[in-house]
């Protein structure tokens, strides 16, 4: 069985805690490890944080859309940004890599989005945005029939 949802909001950094808590609570349904949902809860917050900080340069009018999707134990999640895109995408993904320097970015958000989810894609053209998507088996969760 697969349950969707779909949430769009404002570029604004405010909305990251937002962002985090909404996918934290829809995924909660599968019943999933503390651990798990930190994890998930981590990745939302670094995918958004780049779609604000680096596709978007702060700017409030603009809008990020999250697409999360429990099918059976996995958990699937694209992040979207129609920003100013992503020149190299292999470098990006480097750790310690940052295309705002001057902010002091750790340059660590796509290496901890690896290290916490099963699978990442980033698709990206310059002056189109970039989409990043996921996913997440996980360990112990309920199927959605069950409860």
């Amino acid at each position: 069985m697969k349950n969707e949802m779909t949430v769009t909001f404002s570029s604004v950094s405010e909305n990251e805690s937002f962002a985090r808590v909404t996918v934290a609570a829809f995924v909660s349904k599968l019943d999933p490890t503390m651990d798990e949902l930190t994890e998930i809860k981590t990745v939302v917050s670094e995918a958004v944080t780049n779609c604000i900080i680096h596709a978007y340069n702060n700017e409030p009018h603009h809008e990020v859309t999250i697409t999360c999707a429990l099918i059976d134990e996995q958990v699937e999640l694209i992040i979207k940004d129609n920003g100013i895109g992503i020149d190299d995408i292999d470098e990006a993904r480097q750790p310690l890599y940052t295309s705002k320097p001057e902010l002091e970015r750790s340059g660590m958000g796509f290496t901890i989005i690896e290290n916490f989810m099963d699978t990442v894609e980033v698709i990206s053209n310059p002056e189109q945005g970039t989409t990043v998507h996921m996913t997440k088996q996980l360990t112990n969760a309920k199927t959605m029939c069950s409860s």
